[in-house]
């Protein structure tokens, strides 16, 4: 998994010259857009977000076991994002979901300059330092983009559609 990859251009991502629009996109493709710049509760508040959106997207109500572990994987990747922009990037701006029937992917726009990575070595038994590591497991795939105009990034990853 990559920790630096951009997504290829048509993709679900933005390009990084693209100042926050939507690239080229397939006609089945759902975006979501969550504010997150001044708020307040902001975790708790991503997570609700993203609920809703999973549920307009019919994958709550979870129609069995498999559905639910996708929903509750998508929710705890939406956590960590948005908490490790809170720790370490100088809070999250913007909260993105993007849906189609094979990928979901969630965005999150940081001011951040550091460059998220999964502790290594990985201590499962020590407090903290495992939201990255998390996210590599639960996904697809994971990077970060850059606009070189502008400051921060975008933190992405891709988790699969439930079959």
């Amino acid at each position: 998994m990559s920790t630096t990859r951009q997504h290829p251009p048509g993709g679900l991502g933005r390009e990084p010259d693209g100042a926050g629009e939507a690239s080229a996109a397939p006609d089945d493709r759902q975006w979501r857009t969550l504010s997150l710049g001044q708020a307040s509760g902001i975790v708790p508040m991503a997570r609700d977000f993203a609920r809703q959106a999973l549920y307009d997207w019919g994958w709550l109500p979870a129609a069995g076991a498999d559905r639910r572990a996708a929903a509750e994987d998508v929710l705890l990747v939406v956590s960590e994002l948005v908490t490790n922009a809170c720790l370490h990037a100088e809070g999250p701006e913007e909260l993105r979901i993007a849906c189609t029937p094979k990928v979901l992917r969630v965005e999150v726009v940081d001011r951040g300059a550091g460059q998220p990575a999964p502790r290594t070595p990985h201590r499962a038994g020590r407090p903290g330092g495992h939201g990255m590591f998390i996210v590599q497991r639960l996904c697809l795939d994971w990077g970060v983009t850059r606009a070189p105009e502008a400051p921060g990034k975008t933190v992405w990853a891709e988790l699969a559609a439930p079959a």
